[in-house]
């Protein structure tokens, strides 16, 4: 069995950067380059309006995934950024650790609702995220930023 903790990094770190820059790669061979600072700032997964969550087995990276704020900040929305596991750790229970630890701690920051988009080339996130009970909504909140052809979904916390 998988021993598993996670824990909060700063996107700056190593470990954090790390995984944030597999996920990015991994989205580029499945959709070609992008230029994923167009329209995130590493900055916004930082204290004390986002975070990221570095999981790790054994000291080794095993995955990871971002929060941010999105929206008018009064609505208390936030998104779920480049949720990663490593491709020998996938099917193991990481995603969706780090699904519910991601959640516990945007309500511990004061977040009413979550916000994730995937895409057309991510077929096992488009079928992950209903079975952890989040809702496929068409549209995001006002003034976030979306992907034309994303697959977008919802969570109340």
């Amino acid at each position: 069995m998988l021993t598993l903790t996670i824990e909060d990094e700063l996107i700056t770190s190593s470990g954090a950067l790390s995984v944030f820059k597999a996920a990015v790669d991994e989205l580029n061979r499945r959709y070609g380059a992008i230029d994923d600072d167009t329209q995130m700032n590493l900055d916004e997964l930082l204290p004390p309006t986002g975070i990221f969550l570095v999981a790790r087995s054994e000291g080794h990276l095993c995955g990871g995934v971002g929060l941010r704020q999105i929206g008018d900040p009064q609505l208390k929305f936030a998104e779920v950024k480049r949720l990663w596991v490593r491709p020998d750790l996938r099917r193991a229970g990481v995603a969706a650790r780090l699904m519910d630890e991601v959640e516990q701690r945007a309500r511990v920051m004061g977040y009413a609702q979550l916000y994730l988009e995937t895409g057309p080339a991510q077929p096992e996130a488009i079928a992950f995220y209903p079975k952890h009970d989040w809702i496929r909504v068409e549209l995001f909140p006002e003034g976030a930023y979306t992907h034309e052809a994303a697959y977008r979904f919802t969570k109340i916390l």
